[in-house]
């Protein structure tokens, strides 16, 4: 029970973030770029300091050994390519892209080292996928975006790789720290070469995604990883477009229909159903 309010709540966090890039970048006119780059900053930040108060010192955040880089340069294309994604892609054709591509990514890694996949789990992946489907695809636009297609899939593909890191991970705090203090620089650098808007209120956001329910939701993901495996943790994802989709109604005045009703129950039972014992 512990382990599955604790992958609801990193869940929660991770759509809220979903929430927060909307409102950014299409309530508050923020720029990608200037998205991505406070969003890493603000985690960083707030990890370094976590890290400090807990009393390890950052030196071990700030000395990285060289396989750890895949970890900073996972989430940077992924905090990238979601942005930028976003600015052409309608939400809910993104959510799909994502989230289906994170579950392919974590499945064929799985598959790649050996984890024991049950019958079970591929039924209930296979359940919350088509509910996702039936709920995203017939909304959106005839023509997908290529650009946005390709910055979403690169992102579902980095946090595929970053999600499939972090079953490995031993102090969960220490290597999201390392992770966005290595990141934040690579989104600078998009920021200067591709310098983009920043609004008050959009930074306020963006501080708030980075700083909250990105830095912090980040942390427990790996936390919790250990316990989860890969295949588990790919479907529970599922859930996040639901989740997110829910925010919208709550703070973007979305509509909800019975389709997203009977849908929803879909993808909550497939995650149901694969993380049962």
């Amino acid at each position: 029970m512990r382990l599955t309010l604790l992958t609801l709540l990193t869940m929660i966090a991770f759509a809220a973030n979903s929430v927060l890039n909307r409102l950014a970048l299409m309530d508050a006119g923020m720029g990608p770029a200037a998205f991505a780059a406070i969003r890493l900053a603000a985690g960083a930040g707030v990890l370094a300091a976590l890290v400090w108060v807990r009393g390890g010192g950052v030196r071990p955040v700030l000395r990285p050994r060289l396989k750890d880089a895949i970890g900073p340069l996972s989430l940077a294309l992924y905090v990238l390519g979601f942005s930028f994604a976003y600015v052409s892609l309608p939400a809910g054709v993104g959510a799909l892209l994502l989230f289906g591509g994170v579950q392919v990514t974590m499945f064929a890694g799985a598959i790649i080292l050996r984890e024991e996949v049950p019958l079970q789990r591929w039924l209930g992946a296979g359940l919350a996928f088509s509910g996702l489907v039936w709920l995203l695809w017939p909304g959106a636009s005839a023509s997908l975006p290529l650009a946005g297609g390709v910055l979403m899939a690169a992102a579902a593909l980095g946090w595929g790789i970053y999600s499939l890191l972090g079953r490995g991970a031993t102090d969960a705090l220490g290597a999201t720290a390392m992770n966005f203090l290595l990141a934040m620089p690579l989104a600078l650098l998009v920021f200067v070469i591709l310098p983009d808007r920043i609004t008050a209120w959009g930074a306020v956001l963006a501080g708030l995604s980075g700083g909250v329910t990105s830095g912090l939701g980040y942390a427990l993901w790996y936390r919790i990883l250990p316990q989860l495996g890969a295949t588990k943790a790919a479907v529970a994802q599922l859930s996040v477009p639901v989740i997110a989709m829910a925010g919208g109604i709550a703070f973007l005045d979305e509509t909800v229909s019975m389709r997203i009703i009977v849908a929803s129950l879909l993808v909550l039972g497939g995650v149901a159903v694969s993380m049962r014992r």
